[in-house]
């Protein structure tokens, strides 16, 4: 069974359009669980431009009293993210290397460049509990995520998603599930995410071999708009095979 996490930043992103409170983060939350999603997801940027401290740590409170719901904090450990999931200890931390100026995440780790700096910092994480993914393009050398300690890689799925927009994606599809077998052959757990759909998001899972969890945020809100969020939760969970 392939998790669904929901990404809430662009719930928080029309919320920082206006200084009244809403659309509420911690209410979508409630929604996309009670819809049956498996986890939230939540990327924290330096400029708080969508998802702020506050709602790191309300998600925190809330997830901690459902009781066996994922939470999955992403971002560059820089040293404001590593106070904060420090602070919060969420289930999973994704590791992104992505710039502060950047407008979404772009590209996977450079393990031969970043790995000495990173291992040490994973170390730590996993030390105080939280699985450590990292976000990884599909290529050789993924197997390094286990040198470095992490237990899972994040596939960073957009060339599929081009692929696919083009009505040409087998060649990605089978480079995707490549890489996921040389991530599992090296001990690590397969996860993946970015610009994954309701249109290639089926076509993706049937072709990765043992995936554990999506994480998808920007085209499940933004369907959300046209189906209700319930809805829209509902779908993607049609998409995986987990429901008629």
């Amino acid at each position: 069974m392939v998790k669904l996490s929901v990404n809430l930043n662009k719930v928080a992103l029309l919320r920082n359009a206006r200084s009244i409170g809403i659309p509420s983060v911690t209410r979508a939350a409630t929604t996309c669980l009670a819809a049956g999603a498996d986890g939230i997801t939540v990327h924290p940027r330096p400029d708080q431009r969508h998802i702020r401290t506050q709602d790191v740590l309300e998600l925190a409170d809330l997830l901690r009293a459902q009781g066996g719901v994922e939470y999955n904090i992403e971002g560059n450990p820089f040293p404001e993210y590593l106070e904060l999931v420090r602070r919060v200890r969420p289930t999973q931390c994704t590791l992104v290397p992505d710039s502060p100026e950047a407008l979404t995440s772009d590209h996977g780790w450079d393990l031969k460049r970043e790995g000495a700096r990173l291992r040490p910092l994973i170390a730590e994480l996993r030390a105080l509990g939280m699985r450590v993914s990292l976000f990884m393009d599909a290529e050789a050398g993924i197997e390094r995520a286990a040198e470095v300690g992490a237990d899972r890689v994040e596939l960073y799925t957009e060339p599929y998603a081009a692929a696919h927009a083009r009505g040409e994606p087998a060649a990605e599809l089978e480079r995707f599930a490549a890489a996921a077998r040389a991530a599992q052959a090296a001990g690590l757990g397969v996860n993946a995410g970015h610009d994954l759909n309701r249109d290639n998001l089926g076509a993706f899972v049937a072709a990765m071999p043992g995936l554990l969890e999506v994480s998808i945020g920007h085209a499940l809100i933004a369907d959300a708009l046209d189906l209700g969020l319930q809805a829209a939760v509902r779908a993607y969970l049609r998409a995986l095979g987990r429901l008629n």
